[in-house]
């Protein structure tokens, strides 16, 4: 059961395939609009989009938000491509998560990165 960013756009940021304790798999389906060039070349931004989603499944929980990232965009990704990203959490310390978050392009990977998640008492929007 998905308990967290249930109004995401799936679209833009990735469909789940899988969600279990402490790890999520999602899968994005590369369109034109994610293009940052007439070559195909897609932005970062949604690859980006696609892993800290995937962490944030990964944890789980209503109120988990994004406190830091540390990534690596090792291969480019055209429109067109299939990426699965893989979240797994490593750590945690009280409200503190560390999610460690590999995307693949089959079995080629393009991001990795180390994602820190942070759960609050209240959602960040509530005093």
């Amino acid at each position: 059961m998905i308990n967290t960013h249930k109004k995401i756009n799936r679209h833009l940021c990735g469909e789940p395939v899988k969600v279990a304790e402490n790890m999520a798999e999602v899968v994005l389906e590369v369109t034109e609009e994610m293009a940052a060039d007439e070559k195909g070349l897609v932005h970062g931004g949604f690859i980006f989009g696609l892993a800290d989603y995937a962490a944030m499944l990964a944890v789980n929980h209503p109120n988990v938000v994004l406190g830091a990232a540390s990534v690596r965009f090792l291969k480019p990704v055209k429109v067109g491509d299939r990426l699965r990203a893989v979240a797994s959490v490593v750590e945690s310390r009280g409200k503190k998560y560390k999610v460690i978050v590999k995307v693949k392009k089959g079995e080629d990977v393009v991001f990795d990165g180390e994602f820190v998640a942070i759960v609050p008492e209240k959602h960040v929007l509530e005093r």
